[in-house]
C-alpha cells in the first residue's frame, strides 16, 4: 500500500497525477504555519495556524472540497489571534482524517 492509498479515498475526484501535489500542499501548509493540533474526536481535527496562513489555507481547503466533498473545513480566529482550522469528516471517512493527522509534523 503506497502513502496515498489511505490519504486519497475512492470518493476523491482529483486526477491521480495531481494527488501527490495536493498532499505536498498540505505538508507545506503544516510545515510553514502549524502551531498546534488536537484530535477532538475520531471525526474532528483542530489545527491552530499562524494568522498569515489564512489565504493559503482557505485556497487549499476550497480546492480540497471541490474534489473531496465529504470534508468540512471551518475557520475561526483564536483569542490569541491565530487561525483555527477545524476539519471534520463523516464516520465513513475517518481513515482519511487519520492519514492527514499522521502527516502533521511532530
Amino acid at each position: 500500500m503506497d502513502e496515498f492509498t489511505v490519504w486519497v479515498p475512492t470518493a476523491c475526484t482529483l486526477p491521480a497525477a495531481e494527488q501527490p501535489l495536493r498532499v505536498a500542499e498540505f505538508d507545506q501548509l503544516f510545515a510553514n504555519h502549524l502551531r498546534s493540533a488536537a484530535r477532538v474526536d475520531p471525526h474532528t481535527l483542530d489545527l491552530v495556524l499562524t494568522p498569515e496562513s489564512r489565504p493559503t489555507a482557505e485556497a487549499l481547503t476550497t480546492k480540497e472540497t471541490e474534489c473531496c466533498s465529504f470534508f468540512t473545513f471551518d475557520f475561526t480566529n483564536t483569542p490569541a489571534g491565530n487561525l483555527r482550522l477545524r476539519i471534520t469528516v463523516p464516520p465513513t471517512q475517518t481513515a482519511v482524517l487519520d492519514a492527514l493527522t499522521e502527516r502533521l509534523p511532530a
